[in-house]
């Protein structure tokens, strides 16, 4: 699983990194060290026009997404709170992913994640929760394969409303690897820089050629560190949450 994680790279060092052709200034987000469900995020995605066919070109777009997918006919949106992963194995036909995996795929740029694991206080004896800090050994900045969709209020009339349309996104998991796999299970999927424009193409629907993309990250990649238990509060947000702590 993936509950919190850091994205604080500004708008303009990811558009240069992701070759973002659309991007709005007032669509820009803070830096965020302690990213949780329902916060909005930065998501890369591709999207075709509407009147265009199969050949017409995309726009490589980042903008905010709100974390926790919802589906289009999920009758209340609070159900996103409880869809912030999914998992790689079941992704390509699970009913709430099943049509966003073919249609609608991004990446969420990530500095690193947050997990937890039980240990023993070396002081009190007790048995205790401790955050780690997992994140690239040579700071480059994570893709997670990710997928969003679209939801429409239907307690507004008005499809130019700004408010009848909400765009959702789950992060894709795997099962963890090299430094993440010591602390948790489950870890958030990467995807390598020559697989970007296959993921991102609205008009690639090859589910056997899709999960092909999706393998784990390098062992050796990772590097993971004890963090402060500040992280737990989600009201804590500042770049402290990343020095590290002794167990």
């Amino acid at each position: 699983m993936c509950g919190r994680y850091v994205s604080t790279r500004s708008p303009q060092d990811l558009v240069s990194l992701f070759g973002v052709t659309d991007w709005h200034p007032d669509e820009t987000l803070a830096p965020n060290w302690n990213v949780a469900p329902t916060d909005d995020v930065y998501a890369v995605l591709e999207r075709a026009p509407r009147e265009g066919g199969a050949g017409a070109v995309t726009h490589r777009q980042l903008r905010p997404l709100r974390w926790g997918l919802v589906p289009s006919w999920a009758d209340d949106p609070k159900i996103g709170s409880r869809m912030i992963n999914a998992r790689v194995e079941t992704v390509h036909d699970k009913p709430a992913y099943r049509r966003a995996f073919s249609r609608h795929r991004c990446l969420l740029p990530a500095d690193g994640f947050y997990e937890w694991t039980r240990i023993k206080d070396a002081v009190t004896g007790r048995t205790r929760k401790q955050p780690y800090f997992i994140h690239p050994a040579d700071g480059r900045v994570m893709a997670l394969a990710g997928l969003y969709a679209y939801w429409r209020n239907p307690r507004i009339k008005n499809d130019d409303d700004p408010g009848a349309w909400l765009m959702t996104c789950t992060i894709i998991t795997t099962e963890a690897t090299d430094a993440a796999g010591r602390v948790h299970p489950r870890m958030p999927l990467a995807l390598a820089p020559d697989h970007y424009a296959a993921w991102l193409d609205p008009h690639h629907d090859d589910p056997e050629e899709l999960r092909a993309l999706l393998t784990r990250p390098a062992d050796g990649d990772l590097d993971a560190r004890p963090v402060s238990s500040a992280v737990n509060s989600t009201r804590n947000n500042d770049a402290h949450l990343l020095d590290e702590t002794r167990r």
